[in-house]
């Protein structure tokens, strides 16, 4: 199918893209990779009298880890991610959440940015990025702003972002070199969305577990923090029980909807195992930082 026709801008700065967002009234969307947007409108889920482009602005593309914080800017696509040493090697939950998005043509245009914005509870940046305690900054006619990430999305596809704001850049904190992560996904084959997935990042401080961050995809109305799970693990040693506790909390937190690809029960399931597999390989690879 055609999409509906709509107006095209392809502004060169923030403040172009801002202003344009503006004088359109919450008739227009941003385009970064375009890989939720343009299938949404081709199967005419919705419509749009403009569309601002965003790949005309520079400065966008970089990946930066720098005083304490890593910075991805909104035209950083999950291929670069998947590439960029920085997220595989310090910030390893974000390189194996990277290898993990949709597939590799969507891998080579989709974005990070994009992903969040779009606020699909079925993306794993959202996971991801929640387990990495992430934040992003957005620009409006109001000046720039700073979200944590749990606060972006409120529902399906609805954010707490203005019709005029358009997110620049997601920003992590350093998480220190005791620290390893995990995602894992279970999906029905390459490409499909999760089934259900976990986003695991533990910190160890004297052999305890210091800062601990768990999200979980695709079994609840938005990306799910399972933070009575991450409370019961923080300041506790890394035991099999300790673990296993955290990983019946996590699943507690999921509320998941059965459909064709399983039972709500089999999701909360998978959501148990796997986080506390997760737990498991982020605590080694932390333990492996002490040393």
């Amino acid at each position: 199918m055609y999409p509906p026709r709509f107006d095209y801008l392809a502004p060169t700065t923030i403040e172009e893209v801002v202003e344009a967002l503006g004088e359109r009234a919450g008739d227009a969307k941003v385009m970064a990779g375009g890989q939720s947007l343009i299938p949404v409108l081709k199967l005419r889920i919705a419509s749009v009298g403009t569309i601002v482009d965003l790949n005309g602005v520079a400065g966008l593309d970089g990946i930066v880890d720098a005083d304490g914080e890593l910075r991805i800017g909104a035209l950083v696509r999950h291929a670069q991610a998947e590439r960029s040493p920085v997220l595989t090697k310090r910030y390893g939950l974000l390189g194996e959440t990277a290898r993990l998005v949709a597939d590799p043509l969507v891998r080579n245009r989709g974005t990070v940015c994009g992903s969040l914005a779009h606020a699909d509870p079925q993306g794993d940046w959202g996971s991801a990025l929640l387990a990495a305690r992430g934040s992003v900054v957005v620009r409006g006619s109001g000046g720039e702003r700073t979200i944590p990430v749990e606060e972006i999305a409120i529902g399906p596809f609805m954010t707490t972002l203005q019709p005029d704001e358009v997110i620049v850049e997601v920003r992590v904190p350093d998480p220190g070199p005791r620290t390893g992560g995990s995602y894992l996904k279970l999906e029905r084959k390459v490409g499909d969305f999760a089934t259900a997935a976990v986003g695991v990042q533990v910190t160890l401080e004297n052999g305890h577990v210091g800062q601990v961050g768990i999200g979980l995809t695709g079994v609840g109305a938005t990306n799910v923090r399972a933070s009575a799970a991450e409370d019961a693990l923080r300041g506790a040693a890394p035991t099999d029980d300790a673990i296993r506790e955290a990983a019946e909390l996590a699943a507690s937190a999921a509320e998941p909807q059965s459909d064709h690809r399983g039972s709500a029960d089999y999701k909360r399931n998978v959501v148990r195992v796997f986080c506390e597999r997760g737990l498991r390989t982020a605590i080694s690879a932390a333990q492996a930082g002490e040393e």
